[in-house]
């Protein structure tokens, strides 16, 4: 892919769509669409806003509706961005401390190696990716007994 198609790509229109319901314990969003770069960065942005309005600490993002193939700088850039927008709210106060993000996707969404999580990791972001739910669940603490996904 030459550069003028890769730029085409990032700027794609934008085709995922978020649903976010908060309860106490967890803010649950249900992501479906096709993964494009720019479109992720501002649904991590409605992510936090909504973490912010709603005073959550865990966010499981059920993306397993989500289908593309994100190229592995795509993975870079969205788990730097996303550790950045997550450092930025919590420095201008937005958050106290750092949410807990638990990424349910399926591959080829779902990179086999984590490379975004580890870049999300090591620039101080709380979040894992899993392949299914029910260990995303546990890994956040949630209810077993609780019905919503």
């Amino acid at each position: 892919m030459d550069s003028s198609q890769q730029r085409a790509r990032l700027y794609d229109a934008m085709s995922v769509s978020i649903e976010v319901r908060a309860d106490p314990a967890v803010l649950y969003v249900a992501g479906s669409g096709q993964f494009t770069f720019a479109d992720a960065r501002l649904r991590f942005l409605q992510m936090l806003d909504a973490v912010d309005r709603n005073k959550a600490t865990k966010v499981l993002f059920d993306g397993r509706q989500v289908k593309g193939k994100p190229e592995t700088i795509e993975r870079f850039w969205y788990g730097e961005f996303a550790a950045q927008a997550v450092n930025r709210y919590m420095i201008e106060g937005a958050v106290r401390r750092a949410p807990q993000f638990a990424y349910v996707l399926h591959e080829p969404v779902l990179d086999p190696k984590r490379f975004g999580e580890t870049v999300a990791v090591n620039r101080g972001m709380w979040v894992k990716a899993f392949d299914n739910l029910e260990d995303a669940r546990e890994w956040l603490r949630l209810p077993r007994d609780d019905a919503r996904p």
